[in-house]
């Protein structure tokens, strides 16, 4: 089984308000993935992802 961590999935809003989503993850591309499927505005726009950030440093 492989271990989650949790990300940080920033996103633009179209008045360009940065938001964020917490989604745990095994890495960011699953995590970019899970937030596609579970918030539906990133879900109509993923081009507006900022950014993807571990939440725990190695």
């Amino acid at each position: 089984m492989t271990m989650r961590r949790p990300y940080t999935v920033r996103y633009r809003t179209p008045d360009n308000t940065t938001l964020e989503d917490c989604i745990y993850a095994s890495d960011a591309f699953q995590a970019r993935l899970l937030a596609i499927e579970f918030n539906k505005y990133i879900k109509e726009h993923p081009n507006r992802i900022d950014s993807i950030l571990s939440a725990i440093q190695h």
